[in-house]
């Protein structure tokens, strides 16, 4: 049963949006309020998050900003429900990471459609990430080089898959952070540097010139297999 997380400060129709959604067979839980959102998920680990945008006590936009910092919550699909239908306002909300963005007044039958269409796209992410040569396996957490098990601390996994699952995407050491590390740290963003170096002694053939895992210079880090990777390898 797919459980979806619902913050909304209406009350009726927080009471309509449960009926329909729990009659669709679907497992809900919320708050009409802000506070204590993000708190909230990672309790629940919704598989969907349904927020309102203008809630009484919270800004929906930096509920959405600090679930897409925290590396345990940051792919659960969010849909904004709101009543500002401006094109700016549905680019700033479909740019900071929601998945959809719906405007109210709205069919609640046309929701639960975008709902269902966001747990199809989940059911298509690969559990095996192939690139360069590297076989990453996200369910039994192993990777492979050139048909060869690799060993990798935890972390190591996780910037790894990250990288390779948003391949040519260029990211900064404080995105790398957020994602792998999550905003509760105490690390500054030079362990990006050592991580990546430490990945390129395991997955490149030559570290000292990587072919898959490249830097942008005053940016960060991209991960991009050559093209010529099959050959050189």
């Amino acid at each position: 049963m797919k459980k979806i997380l619902l913050i909304e400060d209406d009350a009726d129709l927080f009471s309509l949006l449960q009926y329909n959604l729990e009659k669709e067979g679907f497992l809900l839980t919320g708050l009409q309020t802000g506070r204590g959102a993000i708190e909230l998920s990672r309790k629940v680990r919704p598989d969907l998050i349904l927020l309102d945008i203008m809630l009484p006590d919270s800004d929906g936009l930096d509920i959405c900003k600090g679930i897409r910092k925290d590396p345990d919550l940051a792919g659960t699909p969010i849909i904004f429900l709101t009543a500002r239908a401006a094109e700016t306002d549905r680019i700033i909300g479909l740019e900071i990471g929601a998945n959809d963005y719906v405007v109210k007044p709205f069919s609640v039958r046309e929701l639960i459609a975008r709902i269902k269409l966001q747990f199809r796209n989940q059911a298509q992410t690969p559990r095996v990430l192939e690139a360069g040569g590297i076989e990453l396996d996200r369910t039994s957490c192993q990777v492979r080089v050139n048909g060869l098990p690799l060993a990798l601390t935890a972390t190591e996994f996780r910037l790894l898959e990250f990288l390779m699952s948003r391949p040519g995407v260029v990211f900064s050491r404080e995105q790398l952070l957020n994602a792998v590390w999550g905003q509760d740290r105490a690390i500054t963003d030079r362990a990006v540097d050592v991580y990546v170096l430490r990945l390129r002694q395991k997955v490149e053939r030559d570290p000292a010139n990587p072919i898959m895992i490249h830097s942008v210079r005053g940016f960060g880090y991209t991960f991009e297999p050559s093209r010529d990777r099959a050959r050189i390898a």
